[in-house]
């Protein structure tokens, strides 16, 4: 039985490696564009394809599987519209339609979706998840690879190092790092901190036992000046990235806008997530799925700061803690499940973690001594007190009171390992 296991998983991997060949090179191409609306409404508009040297993609698992993010790339042979290639994601814009200026002011955002350089006429298409929880086609934009309007020419082109090598980018999870607000002079703290993040992400469950399943690359990019933009105590710096704390007026969340920079820099290394370290001891940080990720380099905390971050930006967990001040109005349909795989409203519990409950745990279940260390439903989580639970009392997820992640997000991280990983 073992046997005709492993052939099945080996004819399965030259399947799909034969599917990239057929349809894709091994480079891939952005489409960069605006997405703008207020708090009721959304549009997309095409701005400009990007050829890019690199792709850091899996070339098996070309078709997500975990229905994850607020927005979906599907792209589409032209000929008989088949499915060659899906993503799923999320936005910084997603986050700013719940704030209270969404309600008052129509805003843009620049955003790319990226994927393996087609061989053939495709159709990119991108999805919108509505209030629902439903998918629904927003943009639709045809690619002719040979259109000679694809750039070529690179922008912020710079060199990289090797912070971490296990092997080739298409069977390993590709970590690209970017820095940002170090200086030239600073370019030997950045190597070190680069390395301190390896240190870092390699002594948490379940990166440990994964180790060799993950490249870390650094670009070496300084900035004109050192640190970052902090608008409330008028503090702005000349930075590549121009990241700024005060993201929605949060003074802790530290995020850009600057999209095109971001995916410039890190078009300079094969990718499966980009990681932009902010040479800043302030506490702070974000992240977005399959979008960015940032957290400070000095800062007591910047260890689990950046544990916590890539749990969004990599995993698609969501954050557990619900007592903190945020920016977000109505971030949840309480009658609908969220797609992230850490929380639940408990409309289709069957679909998250409702087998590692056991059979005599209460659903859901109190918050006292005797489920402090349970897997169960606890109430509160993703910003929302009530109506959103978490699987226990406490994760990486939730706090930094302890150091390690719940069974529930540690499952999911490694689920998304194995899925870069094949």
């Amino acid at each position: 039985m073992k046997n005709v296991l492993l052939i099945l998983i080996i004819c399965t991997s030259i399947s799909g490696f034969a599917q990239f060949e057929k349809f894709f090179h091994d480079k891939t191409l952005r489409m960069d564009y605006y997405h703008g609306g207020n708090s009721d409404d959304e549009s997309y508009y095409f701005d400009e394809l990007i050829e890019e040297p690199y792709w850091g993609g899996s070339k098996i698992n070309l078709v997500d599987t975990f229905n994850y993010g607020n927005y979906y790339l599907k792209v589409y042979d032209n000929s008989n519209n088949s499915l060659l290639y899906s993503r799923g994601y999320s936005s910084l814009f997603k986050e700013w339609q719940t704030t209270d200026e969404a309600k008052k002011m129509k805003r843009s955002f620049s955003e790319a979706v990226v994927f393996p350089y087609p061989k053939q006429t495709v159709d990119v298409v991108l999805y919108s998840r509505n209030w629902d929880g439903i998918f629904v086609e927003k943009f639709r934009h045809t690619v002719n690879p040979d259109d000679y309007f694809i750039k070529k020419d690179r922008r912020l082109v710079f060199p990289t190092f090797m912070v971490h090598k296990s092997g080739d980018p298409e069977t390993s999870v590709d970590i690209v790092i970017l820095p940002e607000g170090y200086s030239n002079e600073e370019m030997g703290l950045f190597i070190d901190d680069c390395r301190s993040f390896a240190d870092g992400l390699f002594s948490y469950s379940p990166y440990d036992k994964n180790k060799n399943k993950f490249n870390i690359i650094g670009v070496l990019a300084p900035s004109e000046d050192s640190g970052n933009d902090i608008p409330a105590d008028n503090i702005w710096k000349q930075t590549l990235l121009n990241t700024n704390f005060y993201t929605f007026n949060s003074e802790r969340y530290c995020m850009t806008m600057d999209n095109k920079s971001v995916r410039d820099l890190a078009a300079n290394s094969p990718y499966d997530q980009i990681y932009i370290l902010v040479n800043n001891k302030k506490y702070g940080g974000g992240a977005i799925y399959n979008y960015y990720n940032v957290s400070v380099n000095s800062n007591e905390k910047a260890a689990q700061i950046f544990i916590h971050e890539l749990g969004h930006g990599f995993a698609g967990l969501a954050d557990e803690y619900y007592t903190s001040s945020t920016s977000y109005n109505d971030f949840y349909n309480l009658k609908v499940e969220p797609w992230e795989p850490n929380i639940t409203t408990l409309v289709d519990f069957d679909s998250k973690w409702q087998n590692m409950v056991k059979k005599r745990t209460p659903i859901p279940t109190p918050d006292t001594d005797k489920y402090r260390e349970k897997v169960g439903v606890f109430e509160g989580g993703g910003y929302v007190a009530k109506g959103v639970y978490r699987p226990v009392h406490d994760c990486l997820m939730k706090s930094f009171n302890g150091d390690v992640f719940c069974p529930v997000c540690s499952k999911g991280i490694q689920d998304m390992i194995n899925f870069y990983s094949e």
